[in-house]
């Protein structure tokens, strides 16, 4: 028997109203749009008020996603950006500027494509 990883259930940061919904469609990898018109069908057709307290519960019970905050990725970015100049930037951008540039020259290059369509016909 294959064991399989279970992932937890956490509330999303990236969700709409408590990141209930968004959490359980990434829990089981499913699309957040149809999760979210069933459990809106589903306080719909149950009776709002009973619907919206299970979700409230739900919302207060299901932790937050520790590793998907936004506050965990801004520091992030907050620390490479104080790692990075403006100088070196510029010039990481110009290095790949010229490594784009050398890529699609050689890509678009009449004679290498002339050459590559000699030397597959013998």
């Amino acid at each position: 028997m294959i064991a399989m990883a279970t992932k937890r259930l956490y509330r999303s940061p990236r969700g709409k109203v408590f990141g209930v919904c968004t959490g359980l469609a990434e829990w089981r990898d499913l699309p957040v749009e149809p999760v979210r018109l069933i459990i809106f069908l589903a306080i719909l057709f149950t009776g709002v008020f009973p619907g919206v307290l299970i979700y409230l519960v739900a919302a207060m019970v299901i932790p937050m996603n520790p590793g998907t905050s936004y506050e965990a990725k801004s520091t992030i970015y907050e620390e490479y950006k104080e790692e990075k100049s403006d100088d070196e930037l510029k010039a990481e951008y110009e290095r790949l500027k010229r490594k784009v540039e050398k890529m699609e020259s050689e890509m678009f290059n009449k004679e290498r494509d002339w050459d590559d369509r000699f030397h597959q016909g013998q």
